[in-house]
């Protein structure tokens, strides 16, 4: 807790209001590559063209569950992302506490160290394209609704040709679910689709941090989140998610079958 509210004291507001978004990794090995960048491969190099394929395709399809995000293809975009389709975006999450929960809500990752990284999201604003910043500046604001970039770019062909520079946004979805509120959650998205976001941030470094959590500690932390109500049951609101909680919590430590591969499951 000292380590992921650090920096949280705001001398402006006298108030306690972290600037850092998080993102917990079940697998500190694990990079910050993106679902559209884990699909693509030597038969889909040029993966803005595939993304443009994707969400062509998703929007197509379906209509008539995405009536109410209009034209913006930023809400289809959060849409997307947020049924599971291979998008550039991200998850984050405002709680550092839910970022600990996906840090180790799969036991069968108990067996090597998490991570939670922090990225600072006021700072990405200094190295935003100009007519980006002409959006967030008179607002007071460093996180972009989708209302906000259509003002400068209508697709994602335009965006990403604001600056020479890579650069990176923030974007806060509409609450399309109980989920999206719960979690607190809000999107990464770069300028380029085929950038890891922790390659960005290496020519960035005082932007973000990593938070290691040891094997060791995973047991002891998961079971005081289960406590504070950080849990399945409230963050993946519905049945699954009550079912998900359940199978974990009363899954004994004897059934614990770690895995030593890097990475994440897909679920995750």
């Amino acid at each position: 807790m000292d380590e992921v509210y650090q920096e949280s004291w705001d001398e402006q507001l006298g108030r306690h209001r972290s600037p850092f978004v998080f993102r917990g990794i079940c697998d500190a090995r694990a990079d910050l590559s993106t679902s559209l960048m884990r699909l693509g491969d030597a038969a889909y190099p040029d993966l803005a063209k595939l993304e443009n394929h994707l969400l062509r395709n998703f929007r197509k399809y379906a209509h008539s569950a995405g009536a109410e995000m209009g034209k913006s293809v930023w809400n289809w975009l959060a849409l997307a992302q947020h049924h599971g389709l291979h998008t550039r975006l991200l998850d984050w999450t405002y709680s550092p506490l839910v970022a600990a929960h996906f840090a180790m809500d799969t036991l069968a990752t108990f067996g090597v160290d998490g991570a939670i990284w922090c990225v600072n999201h006021r700072k990405t604003l200094e190295l935003l394209p100009q007519a980006l910043k002409e959006v967030a500046e008179p607002q007071g604001v460093d996180v972009f609704t989708a209302e906000m970039l259509d003002e400068v770019a209508g697709s994602l062909e335009t965006f990403d040709a604001l600056s020479d520079k890579e650069f990176v946004v923030f974007l806060e979805p509409p609450s399309l679910d109980e989920r999206i509120v719960n979690q607190f959650a809000l999107f990464s998205l770069i300028s380029n689709p085929s950038r890891k976001f922790d390659e960005w941030l290496s020519d960035h470094p005082d932007i973000a941090k990593k938070i290691v959590i040891p094997a060791g500690l995973k047991w002891e932390l998961r079971d005081k989140l289960d406590q504070a109500g950080i849990t399945e049951r409230v963050l993946l609101p519905g049945l699954d998610g009550l079912s998900r909680w359940l199978s974990r919590y009363y899954t004994p430590k004897s059934k614990f079958a770690p895995r030593n591969e890097p990475g994440c499951p897909e679920s995750e």
